[in-house]
């Protein structure tokens, strides 16, 4: 991929503790940054039941429209652990035990002198043809099957299995931004910042807005792959500001 290219991810979060709110995501935004580094755009993201038809959907989707997909939860030894299944079916392949990851797990058990039951060898199980993730946490591995990470829940886990795969992800030129704040609300600077937007079609201009002690105000953020378009919109924001300036 050339350092020019616009390079895309998705994400796929899973688990009903997600979406019931027992549970907080925290690795949405680990990858998004992290992802950010390599030149990668999180495009987007999508949050699923424990659901085979549902985990079916969103990976045959996403991996069809970007480079690269990672899933995070459901590879745990417990029966609503059924990520692998569902990504197996995805790919229209058999669910395997993978030699290598029974034979880790196996002697990982045995040295802490406890059982490797039936539920701790469910992890052992991949998709037949998937490669294996290093986990330096807990050994329990993700796996890679084309182009979709499938990786643990837990955050620790998740943010360790994110290291191991970084040499394999190849991204295109990094996104730069630039943050300018602005006292003013949006009402305020509204229909500039379109006018400025629609003549810097190289970049993308957010603008968040914040309330504090009765006073509204607007972080104004730049982004762009180039870096001349990003300066010249900062400068075309510079002077629009300039015109509500107290004198």
């Amino acid at each position: 991929m050339s350092e020019t290219t616009k390079v895309t991810a998705a994400m796929v979060a899973i688990g009903d503790e997600l979406l019931s709110g027992r549970t907080q995501d925290k690795n949405i935004a680990h990858l998004a940054k992290f992802l950010n580094i390599k030149g990668i755009e999180l495009a987007e993201v999508r949050i699923v039941a424990d659901d085979t038809g549902a985990i079916v959907e969103a990976v045959n989707a996403l991996r069809a429209q970007h480079e690269y997909v990672f899933t995070s939860g459901g590879i745990g030894p417990t029966h609503d652990d059924i990520t692998t299944p569902a990504v197996a079916q995805a790919f229209g392949v058999p669910v395997i035990n993978h030699s290598l990851a029974f034979s880790m797990l196996q002697a990982h058990y045995k040295k802490r002198d406890m059982e490797f039951s039936t539920a701790r060898q469910k992890m052992a199980q991949t998709p037949d043809g998937a490669i294996l993730i290093e986990n330096t946490v807990s050994v329990a591995p993700g796996y890679i099957i084309e182009n979709v990470y499938v990786m643990a829940g837990i955050p620790a886990v998740f943010n360790a299995m994110i290291l191991a795969v970084e040499p394999q992800l190849t991204g295109g030129k990094i996104l730069l931004s630039s943050t300018i704040d602005c006292p003013h609300g949006e009402g305020t600077i509204g229909d500039d910042l379109a006018i400025i937007a629609r003549q810097n079609p190289e970049v993308s201009i957010g603008s968040y807005p914040r309330f504090k002690l009765q006073t509204y105000s607007t972080q104004i953020v730049i982004r762009s792959r180039s870096q001349v378009a990003l300066d010249n919109a900062c400068r075309d924001v510079e002077t629009m500001l300039s015109k509500y300036a107290i004198t």
